[in-house]
């Protein structure tokens, strides 16, 4: 009896393995069609296709006629997996010009974004410092580090972001007024600032009201972007913050309507 139930249990996880496998190939290759998950995994079309429906209903990946994505459109955006493995030198070249503004002493929130992810490296030699975020990892890692007093914003959980989100979020962070704000955004044009949905511009709003100084990190890849919905103009940050590899026209651009930007070197 036990042997047959370890089996079933078997069973029933080769489909979970095979499509956290699927999963990790197309959030490395971005965007991949049908056809090509078949010859890589040995299945079926049907089969490949019933996984991608699971993962899809995840939010891990967009089917598209003949494939699947993980990269965002206007409408969609990428699921952290994706966007933790993307510009990955750019966010680190911006976390370290940004860590430049923070002092012992200070607060400072982040928002769910991978760009501010990548300061808390940055935060051991900084302390003691005050901290807000509703992002899960980021959370994760700063319980991790000593003199930080944490401020862990909650709400309505997004396994598509991990992090919180929706009203309860927004109240939490209206609650406070930090020195610091870092965040970012899936895409960025000359004027404004954007995202695909409306429940993350919700609670970057309110990070918007509530601190002191306000910078927003943006590699060049999310510059000349727009998204369905507008979270903010440019000018209501105190500083937007480009990695070295954004074209020297579009960092005037940027300045010509208003915006103050640094230019991060890698």
């Amino acid at each position: 009896m036990s042997s047959d139930l370890d089996g079933d249990t078997t069973e029933l996880s080769r489909p979970a393995r095979r499509q956290a496998e699927i999963a990790a190939y197309v959030v490395e290759h971005g965007s991949v069609s049908a056809n090509e998950l078949v010859e890589a995994f040995g299945v079926s079309v049907m089969t490949v296709h019933r996984d991608l429906d699971e993962l899809e209903r995840q939010g891990v990946v967009r089917k598209y006629r003949g494939g699947v994505s993980a990269q965002p459109t206007s409408v969609f955006e990428s699921n952290v997996a994706y966007r933790l493995n993307t510009a990955q030198a750019e966010k680190a070249a911006l976390a370290r010009h940004a860590r430049a503004m923070i002092e012992p002493g200070m607060s400072v929130m982040l928002d769910d974004s991978t760009s501010a992810l990548a300061l808390i490296d940055l935060f051991e030699d900084i302390t003691p410092l005050t901290v807000a975020t509703n992002f899960l990892p980021a959370i994760g890692r700063l319980t991790e580090l000593r003199d930080i007093t944490l401020l862990a914003l909650g709400g309505i959980y997004s396994p598509t972001h991990d992090s919180f989100g929706g009203v309860p979020c927004a109240q939490a962070v209206d609650a406070l007024h930090t020195d610091l704000l870092f965040c970012s955004v899936s895409a960025v044009s000359p004027t404004h600032a954007f995202h695909q949905e409306q429940e993350i511009v919700l609670v970057k709003q309110a990070m918007l009201r509530s601190a002191h100084t306000k910078v927003l990190l943006a590699d060049h890849g999310k510059l000349q972007r727009t998204a369905l919905h507008r979270l903010a103009p440019l000018t209501d940050f105190d500083l937007v913050v480009v990695d070295e590899k954004t074209p020297a026209d579009l960092v005037q651009a940027l300045r010509d309507h208003g915006a103050t930007v640094e230019v991060a070197p890698l």
